[in-house]
């Protein structure tokens, strides 16, 4: 892997790191961009090449897993976690969460109590399924890029 491959990498995972740490704030790709110091045309071409999703995609699907979470182990409100996982609007959030997921958020928490198991099981059921939507690749990280999640 030559030095500019390796360099490139690390600045999108230090804008991935960014997004899972800021999830729940309004972010775009211009601050995101920022954090990886490129533009932000490179930002969504390259993050897509490599983690085979666009930054705003990935940002979605995080957004998404821990209202899973706070959906499953909380009583608390649809509305409310749609909110405080960082969407500004309920018909975004239950549209996205749908399309992830494949079931409304009201019917996720309705369907899905806490999870009595160790971790490592927790963390594998709370991942949503990524439906593979362009061919298999190999990303310059090793992962096959856009592979649906067991």
């Amino acid at each position: 892997m030559s030095r500019e491959v390796e360099d490139l990498n690390r600045r999108l995972l230090r804008a991935r790191d960014a997004m899972d740490r800021a999830y729940a704030e309004p972010l775009n790709v211009r601050a995101v961009a920022a954090v990886a110091h490129i533009s932000e045309a490179h930002l969504s071409r390259t993050f897509r090449a490599v983690f085979g999703e666009t930054p705003h995609r990935y940002l979605q699907r995080r957004r998404v897993e821990r209202s899973m979470f706070l959906l499953r182990e909380t009583e608390r409100s649809v509305t409310d976690i749609c909110f405080d996982v960082g969407f500004s609007s309920l018909g975004t959030f239950s549209r996205t969460f749908r399309e992830i997921v494949g079931e409304t958020p009201s019917g996720y928490s309705k369907g899905h109590g806490p999870i009595v198991a160790p971790h490592c099981v927790q963390l594998a059921a709370m991942r949503p399924r990524v439906v593979a939507r362009v061919a298999m690749q190999s990303s310059s990280f090793g992962e096959a890029a856009g592979a649906a999640a067991p």
